[in-house]
């Protein structure tokens, strides 16, 4: 086990599942359980703090301030407030949802977006370490997500999931997340065309160094990155499901 100087606990809430464990900081690893609970319906501020307490509670951390903690969060956050909600209650839309979980948990945090923690993971122990130049992360899941990293610096809250499809209508995350191919039940291939189109649209408007593909879907990365003609490199994120708590304590150690 890691001393405690060298460890902190990750919370990642999604709008399905809320999961947590407690990270190994030298290596990037849990050294406990990662614990799971259902994120409650409707997922208002008040269940979410109530299902977070829980986990804490399960990893036996619940009460223990002198371990950091930090908490990956589904929507734009900035100064400790969430501007958005993707798949989680409109409550949480401009809310003070840092001092909100601080107050109730009786414990500083750290607060951040979900693919933005998930960036960090792959910068300091995955994929996109000592990586020079403009790395983008994405998560592939019910939307999309992402992640814009600068010589291993994180630029925050990048939303390039919203991109717009012009003439097209609806954004990037409506016609190429992974919920997008199991919504029409498309192929592989049939899907990495709508990807083919999307990281194509990113690579010309910021001509990155790397994309690291992440969310659960990058497990059957061997299915789709292949099919894609990109001129920049594409690989498969490292931590994948784990990657929101593992970066979630990494930011909370700073």
């Amino acid at each position: 086990m890691a001393s405690d100087a060298a460890r902190a606990v990750g919370v990642d809430i999604g709008g399905t599942g809320i999961k947590a464990g407690i990270v190994d900081l030298e290596r990037g690893e849990l050294v406990s359980d990662r614990v799971k609970v259902a994120t409650p319906p409707g997922a208002h501020p008040p269940d979410v703090l109530a299902a977070v307490t829980q986990v804490l509670s399960t990893l036996g951390v619940a009460d223990d301030t002198s371990v950091p903690l930090g908490v990956a969060f589904p929507a734009i956050v900035k100064n400790g407030r969430t501007l958005s909600a993707a798949n989680v209650s409109d409550q949480w839309i401009d809310f003070e949802a840092e001092k909100f979980f601080e107050d109730g948990l009786g414990r500083d945090i750290h607060f951040a977006n979900d693919a933005d923690v998930a960036g960090v993971a792959e910068v300091r122990y995955g994929a996109a370490k000592d990586q020079p130049g403009l790395t983008i992360l994405t998560t592939l899941g019910t939307g999309i997500g992402s992640a814009l990293l600068y010589d291993g610096v994180l630029v925050p809250n990048s939303e390039l999931g919203h991109v717009q499809r012009a003439k097209h209508g609806g954004d990037a995350e409506s016609y190429a997340a992974y919920s997008a191919m199991e919504r029409h039940s498309l192929s592989w291939e049939k899907w990495a065309k709508r990807l083919q189109w999307y990281y194509s649209h990113i690579e010309f408007l910021f001509s990155p160094d790397l994309f690291v593909v992440g969310g659960g879907v990058s497990k059957h990365a061997d299915q789709f990155l292949h099919l894609l003609d990109l001129k920049t490199p594409i690989v498969p994120a490292v931590h994948r499901n784990n990657a929101g708590i593992i970066g979630a304590a990494a930011l909370a150690r700073g």
